[in-house]
Protein backbone atom coordinates (compact mmCIF):
# COMPACT_ATOMS: atom_id res chain seq x y z
CA UNK A 1 0.00 0.00 0.00
CA UNK A 2 2.99 2.27 -0.63
CA UNK A 3 0.99 3.93 -3.41
CA UNK A 4 -1.58 5.28 -0.93
CA UNK A 5 -2.91 8.50 -2.38
CA UNK A 6 -6.13 9.30 -0.48
CA UNK A 7 -8.78 11.57 -2.01
CA UNK A 8 -9.12 15.09 -0.65
CA UNK A 9 -12.94 15.28 -0.78
CA UNK A 10 -14.39 17.41 2.03
CA UNK A 11 -16.13 15.47 4.81
CA UNK A 12 -19.75 14.74 3.85
CA UNK A 13 -21.89 14.42 6.99
CA UNK A 14 -25.08 12.43 6.37
CA UNK A 15 -26.53 12.52 9.88
CA UNK A 16 -25.53 13.74 13.34
CA UNK A 17 -26.99 13.92 16.83
CA UNK A 18 -25.67 13.68 20.40
CA UNK A 19 -25.08 9.92 20.07
CA UNK A 20 -23.61 9.37 16.62
CA UNK A 21 -22.38 10.91 13.41
CA UNK A 22 -22.69 9.25 9.99
CA UNK A 23 -20.55 10.24 7.02
CA UNK A 24 -20.14 9.25 3.38
CA UNK A 25 -16.69 7.69 3.03
CA UNK A 26 -14.96 8.35 -0.29
CA UNK A 27 -13.34 5.41 -2.13
CA UNK A 28 -9.58 5.18 -1.67
CA UNK A 29 -9.51 6.42 1.93
CA UNK A 30 -8.62 4.10 4.81
CA UNK A 31 -11.22 3.86 7.60
CA UNK A 32 -8.49 3.73 10.26
CA UNK A 33 -4.77 4.52 10.11
CA UNK A 34 -2.44 1.91 8.62
CA UNK A 35 1.06 1.05 9.84
CA UNK A 36 3.47 3.89 9.14
CA UNK A 37 3.23 7.67 8.88
CA UNK A 38 2.34 7.53 5.16
CA UNK A 39 -0.88 5.69 6.10
CA UNK A 40 -1.91 8.07 8.89
CA UNK A 41 -4.53 9.96 6.86
CA UNK A 42 -7.82 8.13 7.32
CA UNK A 43 -11.54 8.70 7.76
CA UNK A 44 -11.32 8.36 11.56
CA UNK A 45 -8.76 11.19 11.89
CA UNK A 46 -10.73 13.40 9.49
CA UNK A 47 -13.97 12.80 11.43
CA UNK A 48 -12.19 13.46 14.74
CA UNK A 49 -10.86 16.77 13.37
CA UNK A 50 -14.49 17.88 13.00
CA UNK A 51 -15.96 15.85 15.90
CA UNK A 52 -13.22 15.40 18.55
CA UNK A 53 -15.30 12.92 20.59
CA UNK A 54 -15.96 10.55 17.66
CA UNK A 55 -15.15 6.87 18.28
CA UNK A 56 -14.83 3.97 15.84
CA UNK A 57 -17.74 1.50 15.58
CA UNK A 58 -17.13 -0.37 12.30
CA UNK A 59 -15.11 0.11 9.12
CA UNK A 60 -15.26 -0.16 5.35
CA UNK A 61 -12.49 -1.38 3.03
CA UNK A 62 -10.22 1.35 1.71
CA UNK A 63 -11.63 0.94 -1.82
CA UNK A 64 -15.31 0.91 -0.78
CA UNK A 65 -17.33 4.13 -0.46
CA UNK A 66 -20.51 4.95 1.43
CA UNK A 67 -22.25 5.09 4.80
CA UNK A 68 -20.19 4.64 7.94
CA UNK A 69 -21.16 5.62 11.51
CA UNK A 70 -19.08 6.84 14.44
CA UNK A 71 -20.14 6.98 18.09
CA UNK A 72 -20.05 10.21 20.10
CA UNK A 73 -19.54 8.56 23.51
CA UNK A 74 -18.16 5.27 24.93
CA UNK A 75 -21.76 4.28 25.77
CA UNK A 76 -22.92 4.85 22.18
CA UNK A 77 -19.84 2.98 20.90
CA UNK A 78 -20.67 -0.10 23.02
CA UNK A 79 -24.36 0.05 22.09
CA UNK A 80 -23.74 0.24 18.32
CA UNK A 81 -20.80 -2.21 18.31
CA UNK A 82 -23.12 -4.76 19.92
CA UNK A 83 -25.71 -4.19 17.19
CA UNK A 84 -23.09 -5.04 14.54
CA UNK A 85 -21.86 -8.03 16.56
CA UNK A 86 -25.36 -9.44 17.05
CA UNK A 87 -26.26 -8.72 13.39
CA UNK A 88 -29.06 -6.34 14.33
CA UNK A 89 -27.99 -3.74 11.77
CA UNK A 90 -29.22 -3.90 8.17
CA UNK A 91 -26.71 -3.08 5.45
CA UNK A 92 -27.37 -2.52 1.76
CA UNK A 93 -24.60 -2.16 -0.80
CA UNK A 94 -24.67 -1.40 -4.51
CA UNK A 95 -22.12 -3.02 -6.81
CA UNK A 96 -21.34 -3.38 -10.49
CA UNK A 97 -20.14 -6.88 -11.29
CA UNK A 98 -18.73 -8.46 -14.44
CA UNK A 99 -21.05 -10.46 -16.68
CA UNK A 100 -24.74 -11.29 -16.42
CA UNK A 101 -25.55 -12.37 -12.87
CA UNK A 102 -28.35 -14.95 -12.84
CA UNK A 103 -30.78 -15.78 -11.31
CA UNK A 104 -32.03 -12.31 -10.42
CA UNK A 105 -31.76 -12.95 -6.72
CA UNK A 106 -30.20 -15.42 -4.35
CA UNK A 107 -27.98 -16.04 -1.34
CA UNK A 108 -24.30 -16.91 -1.12
CA UNK A 109 -23.57 -18.93 2.02
CA UNK A 110 -19.83 -19.68 1.98
CA UNK A 111 -17.43 -19.59 4.95
CA UNK A 112 -14.42 -17.26 4.65
CA UNK A 113 -10.92 -17.10 6.10
CA UNK A 114 -7.76 -15.12 5.41
CA UNK A 115 -5.57 -16.61 2.65
CA UNK A 116 -2.35 -16.48 4.75
CA UNK A 117 0.31 -16.74 2.02
CA UNK A 118 -1.57 -14.09 0.00
CA UNK A 119 -2.95 -11.83 2.73
CA UNK A 120 -4.85 -9.51 2.86
CA UNK A 121 -6.76 -11.74 0.40
CA UNK A 122 -9.57 -13.85 1.83
CA UNK A 123 -10.77 -17.21 0.52
CA UNK A 124 -13.63 -19.69 0.83
CA UNK A 125 -12.74 -22.54 3.18
CA UNK A 126 -15.27 -25.13 4.37
CA UNK A 127 -12.91 -26.56 7.01
CA UNK A 128 -11.70 -23.48 8.89
CA UNK A 129 -13.70 -20.56 7.46
CA UNK A 130 -16.07 -18.43 9.52
CA UNK A 131 -19.76 -18.38 8.47
CA UNK A 132 -20.53 -15.68 5.90
CA UNK A 133 -23.81 -14.96 4.13
CA UNK A 134 -24.73 -12.45 1.44
CA UNK A 135 -28.08 -11.92 -0.26
CA UNK A 136 -28.22 -10.37 -3.73
CA UNK A 137 -30.85 -8.81 -5.98
CA UNK A 138 -30.21 -7.71 -9.57
CA UNK A 139 -31.06 -4.06 -10.24
CA UNK A 140 -30.36 -4.05 -13.99
CA UNK A 141 -28.23 -5.62 -16.70
CA UNK A 142 -25.73 -3.65 -18.74
CA UNK A 143 -23.14 -4.42 -21.40
CA UNK A 144 -21.39 -7.51 -19.96
CA UNK A 145 -22.06 -6.24 -16.44
CA UNK A 146 -24.80 -6.35 -13.79
CA UNK A 147 -25.80 -3.73 -11.27
CA UNK A 148 -26.77 -5.51 -8.09
CA UNK A 149 -27.82 -4.78 -4.51
CA UNK A 150 -26.03 -6.80 -1.86
CA UNK A 151 -27.34 -7.57 1.61
CA UNK A 152 -24.60 -8.96 3.88
CA UNK A 153 -25.95 -10.86 6.89
CA UNK A 154 -22.43 -11.15 8.34
CA UNK A 155 -19.52 -8.72 8.23
CA UNK A 156 -16.43 -10.71 7.23
CA UNK A 157 -13.42 -9.02 5.70
CA UNK A 158 -13.80 -8.70 1.89
CA UNK A 159 -17.03 -10.74 2.17
CA UNK A 160 -18.93 -9.12 -0.72
CA UNK A 161 -15.87 -9.15 -2.97
CA UNK A 162 -15.11 -12.85 -2.41
CA UNK A 163 -18.76 -13.93 -2.55
CA UNK A 164 -19.31 -12.22 -5.91
CA UNK A 165 -16.06 -13.74 -7.18
CA UNK A 166 -17.28 -17.19 -6.03
CA UNK A 167 -20.32 -16.74 -8.31
CA UNK A 168 -17.97 -15.98 -11.22
CA UNK A 169 -18.90 -12.28 -11.21
CA UNK A 170 -16.07 -10.24 -9.64
CA UNK A 171 -16.85 -6.65 -8.66
CA UNK A 172 -15.58 -4.30 -11.36
CA UNK A 173 -12.45 -2.34 -10.52
CA UNK A 174 -11.42 -4.72 -7.72
CA UNK A 175 -7.62 -4.47 -7.47
CA UNK A 176 -7.43 -7.72 -5.48
CA UNK A 177 -9.94 -10.12 -6.98
CA UNK A 178 -10.81 -8.94 -10.51
CA UNK A 179 -8.64 -9.77 -13.52
CA UNK A 180 -8.10 -8.34 -16.99
CA UNK A 181 -10.71 -5.89 -18.27
CA UNK A 182 -12.83 -6.32 -15.10
CA UNK A 183 -10.01 -4.72 -13.09
CA UNK A 184 -9.55 -1.81 -15.47
CA UNK A 185 -11.81 0.73 -13.74
CA UNK A 186 -10.96 3.94 -11.87
CA UNK A 187 -12.21 2.49 -8.57
CA UNK A 188 -13.83 -0.52 -6.90
CA UNK A 189 -17.48 -0.43 -7.93
CA UNK A 190 -18.82 -1.15 -4.43
CA UNK A 191 -20.74 1.35 -2.31
CA UNK A 192 -22.42 1.13 1.10
CA UNK A 193 -25.77 2.66 0.14
CA UNK A 194 -27.84 2.25 3.30
CA UNK A 195 -27.38 1.40 6.96
CA UNK A 196 -30.22 0.77 9.40
CA UNK A 197 -29.21 1.02 13.02
CA UNK A 198 -30.95 1.77 16.31
CA UNK A 199 -30.09 5.06 17.99
CA UNK A 200 -28.36 4.32 21.33
CA UNK A 201 -30.66 6.90 22.91
CA UNK A 202 -34.25 5.63 22.89
CA UNK A 203 -33.64 2.82 20.40
CA UNK A 204 -35.29 4.64 17.48
CA UNK A 205 -34.46 2.96 14.17
CA UNK A 206 -32.40 5.18 11.85
CA UNK A 207 -32.10 4.71 8.10
CA UNK A 208 -28.98 6.46 6.78
CA UNK A 209 -28.40 6.60 3.03
CA UNK A 210 -25.75 7.80 0.57
CA UNK A 211 -26.31 7.74 -3.19
CA UNK A 212 -23.82 5.62 -5.16
CA UNK A 213 -21.35 7.81 -7.08
CA UNK A 214 -21.32 5.37 -10.03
Amino acid sequence: MSDYNPPTDPLEVLYEDAQLVAVNKPAGLLSVPGKGAHLADCLLSRVQAAFPDALLVHRLDRDTSGVIVFAMSPYAQRHMSLQFEKRMTKKTYVARVRGRLEPKEGIVDLPLIVDWPNRPLQKVCHETGKPAETGWKVVKYGDNETRVRLFPKTGRSHQLRVHMLSLGHPILGDPLYAEGAARDFPRLMLHSEELRIKNPEGGVSLKIRAKPPF
